[in-house]
């Protein structure tokens, strides 16, 4: 199974990003959404940005993603 996941973007140097999401930071490319800006968030799969998101769902999104995390340490 794959899992696109919302990060936002701290930093861009050319075609590529830095990307953050609960502490977490990777490089992801912007090849697939040339038109994002730092503090944009976007939807990142296997390195690469593949969707602008709309700050609202990907916050959303993220909290969702922080229960199911809790739920499963719960177990």
């Amino acid at each position: 199974m794959c899992l696109a996941v919302p990060m936002k973007v701290t930093q861009i140097v050319g075609p590529n990003c830095t990307a953050e999401m609960s502490g977490i930071t990777a490089r992801v490319r912007l090849d697939l959404v040339p038109d994002v800006r730092v503090g944009d968030y976007v939807i990142v799969h296997a390195g690469y940005a593949i969707q602008r998101l709309d700050e609202q769902e990907a916050l959303e999104t993220l909290s969702l993603l922080d229960e199911l995390s809790a739920h499963a340490a719960e177990e």
